[in-house]
């Protein structure tokens, strides 16, 4: 019953203490409890039947207070959100403002408490001045802030206090609040390994969260432990695990992250937000759909099979046709590479520039860490070209030089607001500067990349 504590923290296990090391040997779980008969319990642990259905009852009843549809006994604690109506959830519901209304409209008033909230993007997009601006923000007064303590937790680089001080010196809305934010409020730890960040999430966090008044928890980021942990050339041979079994451990331990951090998110209702990094999406040269297996594989099966996909045009139909314009460059309508582009952030433009191609990212830990947290957002950036000087005499025309960078943010999915549409369509375009980050007035955000190259002279 080593799950009974985990599932149940509240449980009354002293009353029960001489059943449970029968259960334990003969790997009866608290599930087997609320599911299996208890006479079928009772024979298979040797154990009195009238024990253990007094056993089973209780862990009913107390996963039903928990729960909040029955009201819990005494000694018993019971909190849960079933118990709380419409009225308190939104009563309750707080953020985290990003400083910027425009941003905060498109994130449905800013960084939600409660849940895990991702920031994606490639190095430069703007990830680190938004994580510090919510640094900052997480101390001013309702509905800004939280007026509380952060907690950044960083496992590539120290805390960057150089900008932060600038963003308190040069920002209206931080140095013009009565109380200042200041940089003693902002909890700083180091973790090189994973082994220290699992430390320091199960026993330093809890501490510091009481002891400090902490809203807001900054892991930046997630994937660099587990990249060189699990991606390192060799990584788990040495111990005799074949690439296969190292990476189902990984996908172990990113469940097991994200449920811990869950947890902490929802128990102290902590906006829990972590920066992730992003890797380049490659396709092959086989990618159109009219050589998809999945489309093509019922002109070889059986003529059962082939009734059943009878509608499934051929490949040289018009709808065929249609349906190639619509999923250009994805084998397969069901395959991984074609549905991701609606949980990734990018490859859901419905015109893609050649450019917008070629710089396609996909957020690193893959579908597992996905389907961890509730929130995505993903930052952006495009480069911008202008004319270039003359290369030399065998160039005359000269090469076209990266000017600047532009950015923009979009929500990928949430649970509290609407993602955004696809491509750049409602995606918020914003700017770096001393401040922080500006979203940028009156300009069309949904551009093409291949509009930013100069036309040069023949």
């Amino acid at each position: 019953m080593t799950d009974l504590t985990a599932v149940l923290p509240g449980f009354p296990i002293q009353q029960y203490v001489r059943l449970l090391p029968s259960l334990e040997k003969k790997l009866v779980t608290t599930a087997d409890l609320l599911t299996l008969d208890h006479v079928e319990i009772a024979k298979r642990a040797n154990l009195p039947v009238l024990d253990t259905k007094r056993l089973c009852n209780a862990v009913l009843e107390s996963l039903q207070a928990s729960l909040g549809v029955k009201e819990a006994g005494e000694g018993e604690q019971a909190s849960s959100t079933l118990r709380k109506t419409g009225k308190d959830i939104v009563t309750s519901w707080n953020t985290i403002s990003t400083l910027d209304d425009e941003l905060d409209r498109v994130l449905g008033g800013g960084i939600p408490t409660g849940y895990i909230t991702e920031v994606v993007g490639e190095s430069g997009a703007g990830k680190t001045q938004f994580l510090l601006t919510l640094l900052l923000a997480a101390q001013l007064p309702r509905p800004q802030g939280l007026s509380s303590s952060a907690l950044y937790i960083s496992t590539e680089s120290a805390l960057p206090i150089t900008r932060l001080s600038q963003l308190l010196r040069t920002h209206c809305a931080l140095a013009t609040c009565d109380p200042t934010p200041t940089l003693d409020s902002i909890i700083s730890i180091v973790t090189p390994d994973l082994e220290s960040q699992d430390h320091i999430l199960r026993f330093q966090v809890p501490v510091a969260i009481e002891r400090h008044n902490v809203r807001l928890i900054i892991l930046d980021s997630v994937a660099a432990n587990y990249r060189a942990e699990f991606e390192r050339p060799g990584a788990g041979t040495s111990a005799g695990q074949t690439s296969g079994a190292n990476m189902a451990q990984r996908s172990s331990e990113l469940v097991k992250l994200g449920q811990l951090l869950r947890e902490i998110a929802q128990e102290h209702d902590i906006a829990v937000v972590v920066a992730n990094q992003v890797a380049d999406r490659f396709h092959g040269g086989g990618g159109s759909i009219g050589n998809s297996p999945m489309l093509n594989r019922y002109a070889q099966s059986s003529p059962l099979t082939r009734r059943g996909h009878a509608n499934i045009p051929s490949a040289n139909s018009p709808e065929r046709s249609s349906a190639h314009s619509q999923f250009t460059g994805t084998p397969d309508p069901l395959s991984l590479d074609h549905q991701q582009r609606w949980f990734t952030g990018w490859g859901d433009d419905p015109h893609p520039s050649h450019l917008t191609i070629k710089s396609l990212k996909t957020p690193s830990l893959g579908l597992i860490w996905t389907s961890q947290i509730a929130c995505r957002i993903a930052l952006i950036k495009r480069p911008v070209y202008g004319p270039g000087i003359l290369a030399g005499e065998e160039n005359e025309r000269g090469e076209p030089v990266l000017r600047k960078w532009r950015r923009w943010m979009r929500v990928v999915f949430a649970p509290h607001v609407a993602p955004s549409g696809p491509g750049l369509r409602d995606a918020v375009e914003f700017k770096i500067c001393a401040e922080g980050l500006k979203a940028v007035r009156g300009k069309n955000a949904d551009v093409d990349d291949e509009n930013d190259l100069p036309t040069l002279p023949a």
